[in-house]
C-alpha cells in the first residue's frame, strides 16, 4: 500500500497540472489511456520538466568496440615532493588526495623541536652567525697580510657553506618548522606519510600531478586486431559520475596503437591524449567506446531516449502536443552517448529524447491496482 501511495503521489505531481489546460478533461484522459501504448501528458508540465523531442533522419554512425581502459598522467606533469630535512611531520589541511593546490602551497612542516636533536633551522642559524663572526674578524687580518691565505681560506669556506645552508633553511622556515611547499600547481595524487611520522631527508611526502593533459590507455581484445587501423577516436564513461566524455570535446587525439598483445593478457593497447576539461581523476578505470569506420544511413537516438522494460526496449513517439505513443525498438551498438536503432523507427518520427523516464512513470500509473481511473 505504501508503494501505491508513493507512486500515485509522484504521478499526481507529473499529471495533475493539466487540469487547468483548456483542452483537458478527466473523461478524455480515461478513454485515451484504455490503450496502454498511448500516454497523455500535459504540455505545460512537459515544458516545466524540460521535455525535448527530435525528428528522426538517417545519419552516419561509427562502428563501436566496447572495452575498458585507464586514465594515466602525462609524462613530465607529475612531481614527488620530498623531505628537505629529517624530523617529525605535521601535515597541512590541504594535503588530502584529490585536493587542488597552487604552486607554493604548504603541504607539510617538518620539525625536531620536540626531540633531543634540536631544531635544524636554529642549528643552521647558530652555525652561520658563528662562521660569519669568525670570517669578519679574519678578513681584515688577511687583507693586511697579518694571517696567510692558507689560514684564511678555510675560514672563508666555512662561512660560505654555513651561509648557503642557512639561506636554504630560512627560505622555507616557519614557526611550525621547515615548510614543504608544492613545487607546481595541480592536484594531490598520493600522500606517502601520516601525521606525526618521522621522516628522513629525501623521503617522499606527497605526489602532485598536473591533470591538464592526460592519457587514456584502452585495452582491446586480439579478435579486433583487423579493425584497429580504422579507429579514429573514443568516448569514455567515468565510474564515479556516469558522465560520458567525447575525445573531440577534450581536444583529444590518437597517439599510438600497439603492434602486439601485452604479456599479462591477450589485449592490444591503444593510447589517446586529451585535455582534462572535466573532473577526470588520473588512475581511474573507464568504460571505453572505441569509434572506427562509419556506417551510413542509420537511425540514431540519444541514450536518454531509450527505456527498458522487462528486457524489452522502447521509445516514446510524440503524436500530438500531449499524446505519446510507446514504440518498441531493437537497439544496436551504443557509443556511450547514442544508440543505433536497427528496427522500430522511420524517418520523420518525432522521438522524445529528454523526459522518457518521467513519461514511463506516468504510463506505469495506469496499471496500479485500486487506481481511481477506470480502464
Amino acid at each position: 500500500m505504501k508503494l501505491y501511495f508513493l507512486m500515485g503521489a509522484t504521478v499526481a505531481f507529473l499529471m495533475f497540472g493539466c487540469k487547468n489546460h483548456p483542452n483537458y478533461s478527466s473523461d478524455e484522459h480515461n478513454e485515451t489511456n484504455i490503450n496502454h501504448s498511448e500516454v497523455i501528458f500535459c504540455s505545460n508540465k512537459a515544458k516545466e520538466l524540460g521535455f525535448r523531442t527530435q525528428v528522426m533522419q538517417p545519419i552516419n554512425f561509427q562502428q563501436v568496440i566496447k572495452t575498458g581502459g585507464q586514465i594515466i598522467t602525462a609524462q613530465g606533469n607529475e612531481r614527488i615532493v620530498t623531505a628537505t630535512i629529517s624530523g617529525v611531520v605535521t601535515l597541512s589541511n590541504s594535503l588530502i588526495e584529490g585536493v587542488h593546490v597552487n604552486q607554493g602551497t604548504s603541504l607539510a612542516n617538518i620539525s625536531l623541536r620536540s626531540t633531543t636533536e634540536g631544531e635544524p633551522y636554529e642549528k643552521a642559524r647558530i652555525a652561520y652567525e658563528s662562521a660569519k663572526s669568525e670570517y669578519e674578524r679574519a678578513q681584515p687580518l688577511a687583507d693586511k697580510k697579518i694571517i696567510s691565505a692558507k689560514e684564511f681560506n678555510p675560514i672563508r669556506q666555512t662561512y660560505e657553506e654555513a651561509k648557503l645552508a642557512f639561506d636554504a633553511m630560512k627560505q622555507n622556515s616557519s614557526p611550525k618548522g621547515q615548510n614543504i611547499p608544492s613545487p607546481l600547481e595541480g592536484f594531490i595524487k598520493t600522500v606517502w606519510v601520516k601525521e606525526g611520522d618521522y621522516v628522513t631527508m629525501g623521503q617522499p611526502i606527497a605526489t602532485v600531478t598536473q591533470t591538464q593533459h592526460l592519457y587514456l590507455k584502452a585495452e582491446v581484445a586480439e579478435r579486433y586486431y583487423n579493425q584497429l587501423p580504422h579507429i579514429t577516436s573514443a568516448h569514455f564513461r567515468t565510474p564515479y559520475s556516469q558522465t560520458c566524455y567525447s575525445l573531440e570535446s577534450l581536444n583529444g587525439k590518437l597517439l599510438s596503437i600497439g603492434k602486439s598483445a601485452t604479456e599479462e593478457a591477450n589485449f592490444i593497447p591503444i593510447t589517446f591524449s586529451f585535455e582534462n576539461k572535466g573532473n577526470i581523476v588520473p588512475g581511474s578505470y573507464m568504460e571505453v567506446f572505441l569509434l572506427s569506420h562509419p556506417i551510413p544511413n542509420q537511425m540514431v537516438i540519444p541514450l536518454s531516449a531509450l527505456v527498458e522494460e522487462q528486457g524489452l526496449f522502447h521509445v516514446y513517439l510524440q503524436v500530438d502536443e500531449e499524446t505519446y505513443l510507446k514504440q518498441e525498438i531493437e537497439p544496436g551498438m551504443n557509443n556511450g552517448k547514442e544508440v543505433q536503432v536497427i528496427k522500430g523507427l522511420q524517418p520523420n518520427d518525432r522521438v522524445l529524447v529528454h523526459g522518457a523516464q518521467q513519461l514511463k512513470l506516468a504510463s506505469a500509473s495506469n496499471s496500479i491496482p485500486g487506481h481511481t481511473h477506470n480502464h
